[in-house]
């Protein structure tokens, strides 16, 4: 899409959020064994498409590309939507992508291209996302995969090992799946343990080096969302601070207070950037990536940290309310901090 095309995009996608992933729906959804509303992920992928957007043309997608999926979940971010586009639109369908199985792809991806269903890749061991918590020994999987996004929802599973990426479904022989309680109420994670567990592989490329994309892929995810998050706890700040009245003036009004939010502009504009950089980056593979999408990750941490924790300071006392969705901002940031792990900063060949 060009500049102007992607925009337009983004304020359809926007307008759908507005209406439809409102605060009250967002709590609604919180308390459901999916942790999602059905309605508004049909509708985001019957309507807008999402879904679709990463996966070529000849296997039902839109064929258009990662810039575009992840612009529709830093959307996503700024409501704290918890549909499966990140789990199964992005990360699920650019590991079928990138093993570069034809037959694989021509029979999973166009029902993950209308939404009809959904996919959950199953990759961490108990210490994170730098090594595989499932083994592969003749087509065969043993191990337990953590923190899968959506595992419990999911009809499809992809499982990362040090064998390759492998197909397999929640009521396979050997599959136990285990809702995980986790610090952000707003996204579900499960435990997905594999016992003898029949699966097939696709594709036969280099899984140390698939591993590694798909990490790119997602920290450049993650960015997004916390921008998007970032910014709309900024918004939010900006109008309770107009309308809060201290003193016979609005708080907002006050120097001090208005330095502090000046500083959060600053730091959510140069996240914006440096997310977009990572976006493009891993967009088109170039040789910059790694460095990109490292800088993203840690400044849109930090930034998205900052800004829920000054969101809290600023709303003074209803923030820390269960009713108010400061906490819920401040929850999902702490949480992103460590999705998908830290890492360290590439070192220049």
């Amino acid at each position: 899409m060009s500049s102007t095309e992607l925009l337009e995009f983004r304020d359809s996608v926007r307008a759908l959020l507005d209406k439809h992933a409102n605060s009250a729906a967002l709590r609604t959804a919180i308390d459901t064994d999916l942790g999602y509303d059905p309605k508004l992920w049909s509708m985001l992928c019957e309507q807008v498409g999402v879904a679709a957007l990463a996966i070529p043309e000849q296997w039902g997608g839109a064929g258009a590309g990662l810039v575009e999926s992840l612009m529709v979940v830093g959307e996503l971010g700024r409501v704290l939507g918890s549909v499966p586009m990140l789990g199964s639109a992005v990360l699920g369908v650019q590991a079928i992508l990138l093993a570069g199985d034809d037959e694989s792809s021509a029979r999973l991806l166009p029902d993950l291209a209308d939404g009809s269903r959904t996919a959950a890749l199953c990759w961490a061991d108990a210490d994170g996302w730098d090594s595989a918590g499932v083994t592969a020994t003749g087509g065969n999987l043993s191990g337990t995969a953590h923190y899968v996004l959506h595992g419990a929802q999911a009809e499809l599973l992809l499982v990362l090992t040090d064998a390759g990426l492998f197909e397999t479904t929640p009521d396979a022989p050997g599959v136990i799946v285990t809702p995980t309680p986790a610090l952000d109420p707003t996204r579900k994670l499960a435990t997905i343990t594999f016992a003898d567990t029949p699966a097939t592989l696709i594709g036969t490329g280099d899984p140390a080096a698939l591993r590694t994309r798909l990490r790119e892929i997602a920290w450049a995810a993650l960015a997004a969302e916390q921008v998007g998050a970032a910014r709309r706890c900024l918004e939010t700040t900006v109008e309770y601070t107009a309308s809060r009245v201290q003193f016979g003036r609005p708080i907002g009004s006050f120097q001090a207070l208005k330095h502090r939010m000046a500083d959060l502009y600053v730091l959510v504009e140069s996240a914006d950037s440096a997310a977009q950089a990572a976006a493009q980056a891993v967009a088109e593979n170039a040789a910059s990536a790694a460095e990109d999408v490292w800088v993203a990750r840690k400044h849109c941490t930090e930034a998205f940290s900052t800004v829920a924790a000054e969101t809290i300071q600023l709303h003074g006392g209803i923030a820390i309310t269960w009713e108010h969705d400061a906490h819920l901002y401040f929850k999902r940031a702490h949480a992103t901090s460590e999705l998908f792990g830290t890492g360290r900063r590439p070192v220049a060949a």
